[in-house]
């Protein structure tokens, strides 16, 4: 369980997206188009967010190369229960990465370094509860995360991040209702 209750805004958000077919796939795009950044957010607000996850955020020199990313570049990165990102990274790459880190049960997040899964389940999983968690952000939502993420370089077989959250994302809202450490966090989540 995280360390505090969630907002009342994430408590009822509803993961009742109908069924199409097939998962979302990340393809990362080397000096990609503008996307909002965390310099464009108050910081406040996502350490905030990742705090009601028991996750800690670290804010990370413009010039450093950020600890913990995959992607490198201007992505976040995440090292145990630690989100690391720069001035200039992207909101829906800070995002994903707290997600890959919430969707873990906490007991086994010690473990993460880098690369937080190779489940396609978790990580359409962790794709759906961005989305969910870009509308407690002040100044993003999930409009700009949709058109972010499509900016960016998410790929889908809908061909955008919208068909796929409200048409072909049931799997992945199911596999956040199942996880026993996030019930009670997201509408719909089972008893």
């Amino acid at each position: 369980m995280p360390a505090t209750s969630p907002s009342p805004a994430l408590g009822a958000l509803a993961l009742d997206a109908p069924a199409v077919d097939a998962p979302a796939v990340n393809t990362h795009v080397v000096d990609g188009p503008e996307v909002l950044r965390l310099r464009d957010v108050a910081e406040a607000d996502v350490v905030a967010l990742l705090a009601r996850y028991g996750l800690r955020f670290e804010r990370v020199a413009d010039d450093a190369p950020i600890p913990g990313s995959f992607w490198g570049d201007t992505e976040a990165g995440l090292i145990a229960t630690t989100v690391f990102a720069r001035a200039d990274t992207p909101l829906h790459s800070l995002l994903h990465e707290a997600c890959h880190l919430i969707v873990i049960p906490p007991a086994l997040r010690w473990r993460v370094h880098t690369d937080a899964s190779d489940s396609v389940f978790e990580e359409d999983a962790t794709c759906y509860l961005q989305l969910l968690l870009a509308g407690e952000v002040p100044g993003f939502g999930t409009a700009r995360a949709l058109a972010d993420m499509d900016a960016w370089g998410y790929t889908f077989r809908l061909g955008s991040a919208r068909a796929w959250f409200e048409r072909d994302a049931e799997d992945a809202a199911q596999f956040l209702r199942e996880l026993p450490h996030l019930r009670g966090l997201v509408g719909g989540a089972a008893a």
